[in-house]
């Protein structure tokens, strides 16, 4: 796909939804995976399990490329084609400039001589090649490039008799991160990695549960949030489940818990207004911007209030922390709405006739100049990948004409790459190791008056009611948790 402006900011892989025992599955679900949009927009896809005519079990699917509101516009595929009572949903990642195969598209289903089997996933398998190409030299055929589809072939090869205790002997021998939603004829499963990488809550709406990668799909459904997947749990809802105490757990590597939760989930990925990791993203957001504040402040050299803006939409809030911080030290701000984003920008928007990427952020933003012209302004941004698009905002807040410009990151420098579900550019594109993590170099590159970041540890002093070892940040720190194998590349994989 063509894309002539390209966000500069990590992409998280997918986003998953499941719904059990409802006779809207299918149109919940697509309330569902809206919510989710922001967790990937290159294409969705919902199944269903419903009886045919014959009383035949069967799974119904309809996917495509596209947002949730393209794939699904016509109102008729949820009365014809997606019948039953319980479904689960997909939405893809946007990749940059790649061309991928329909067949990528999940959820994927099978049909394998325990019943129909349909299986959805958010995360990154690190040892996905190896087990691949000992699957391929057993006789697997593969039908697609993801990663996910080696966990179908593991579940299908089992020689265990029982469904449940097939899934389990097949996520036993993965490795990565993984938030899956699997349905089967009876049944909606839900697993997560013993790390627990990515978010999984469980819901409830009436007499039905629902499971998704953040709690805003469930507020949408006007459903309860129940709890979250706990790190390498699985749990099953069939027809003997009515209740959230009821739910059969089952724990795959119960020696080998250890939760190392994704902080970009807090700092940029996830909505604010999503419940993750067992506490609110607003609130820890918020408490990234106060410490952010507080450790590198502005101030101006005539005692003159400061103007605090942020780059929208993800570090709106950061940014409310940061000025609210401000004032309860002494220091003259105000919060202002300085940068306009529009929210009508295509996914292949055009640029006709011009070679100069800076229009790009000009399509995206624009500045309210009375309130940026002659003012000490803050910048408040989440994180800086590349430093391309931050380079041009700079450059469009200028010409509003400030005092000076000051940006400060509620997150440490970006080092390294993720392998367990962040799309990152390759360690040579990051800005920090262009620069020799040389924030003097960065500075002058970006053309701000100044820049600051949170260092690690006072990022993870925002993560209250967490221990600081929960939190996985390899991508500033370059320790993984998990064994990366030496082959592993994660762009081999179209996920």
């Amino acid at each position: 796909m063509n894309r002539s402006f390209v966000p500069d900011k990590p992409k998280c892989h997918c986003g998953v939804f499941g719904i059990f025992n409802s006779d809207d599955s299918a149109a919940i679900t697509y309330y569902g995976l809206h919510s989710l949009q922001h967790r990937g927009q290159e294409a969705c896809g919902i199944v269903t399990a419903d009886k045919n005519h014959k009383n035949k079990k069967v799974l119904r699917m309809h996917k495509n490329f596209g947002l949730v509101s393209e794939v699904f516009a016509d109102e008729n595929i949820f009365s014809r084609e997606l019948l039953g009572n319980s479904a689960i949903g997909h939405n893809r990642y946007s990749t940059s400039g790649s061309s991928i195969s329909k067949k990528n598209i999940q959820p994927f289903v099978v049909n394998y001589r325990n019943g129909n089997l349909a299986i959805a996933h958010n995360g990154n398998l690190t040892n996905a090649k190896i087990l691949r190409k000992k699957l391929v030299a057993d006789g697997a055929i593969f039908q697609t490039t993801t990663d996910t589809e080696v966990v179908l072939h593991l579940i299908a090869r089992s020689k265990l008799d029982d469904q449940i205790e097939q899934i389990i002997e097949a996520l036993q021998q993965i490795e990565g991160a993984y938030s899956f939603v699997i349905l089967t004829d009876d049944k909606l499963i839900a697993a997560r990695d013993p790390n627990g990488f990515r978010p999984l809550s469980i819901g409830r709406l009436n007499g039905s549960f629902l499971i998704a990668s953040e709690t805003c799909a469930f507020d949408i459904n006007t459903a309860e949030h129940v709890r979250d997947v706990k790190p390498g749990e699985l749990i099953v809802i069939d027809k003997s489940v009515d209740a959230p105490e009821k739910i059969t757990s089952f724990y795959i590597f119960p020696n080998k818990i250890i939760p190392k939760h994704c902080v970009f989930e807090f700092i940029y990925f996830s909505r604010p207004d999503s419940f993750i990791f067992g506490a609110s993203v607003d609130k820890i957001r918020r408490k990234l911007g106060k410490l952010l504040a507080s450790k590198h402040p502005v101030t101006d050299p005539d005692g003159e209030k400061i103007i605090v803006i942020s780059v929208p939409d993800s570090s709106n809030t950061a940014a409310i922390g940061y000025q609210n911080q401000l004032e309860k030290e002494g220091i003259k701000s105000k919060h202002e709405i300085g940068l306009i984003r529009s929210h009508y920008i295509g996914r292949t928007f055009i640029q006709p006739g011009q070679k100069n990427r800076e229009i790009g952020v000009r399509i995206k933003f624009n500045t309210v100049k009375g309130v940026l012209e002659g003012k000490t302004v803050v910048i408040v941004d989440d994180s800086i990948v590349r430093g391309t698009t931050a380079k041009q905002l700079v450059k469009l807040v200028r010409e509003a004409n400030p005092k000076s410009i000051h940006l400060r990151i509620s997150s440490p420098q970006i080092l390294f790459p993720c392998y367990y579900g962040m799309d990152f550019p390759s360690k040579d594109e990051l800005i920090a190791n262009r620069f020799d993590n040389n924030v003097e170099r960065i500075r002058e590159y970006l053309g701000v008056d100044s820049l600051e970041y949170l260092t690690k540890d006072e990022m993870l002093d925002a993560m209250v009611d967490h221990p600081r070892e929960h939190f996985c940040t390899a991508c500033f720190t370059g320790k993984y948790p998990v064994t990366i194998d030496r082959d592993f590349d994660k762009n081999e994989y179209d996920n």
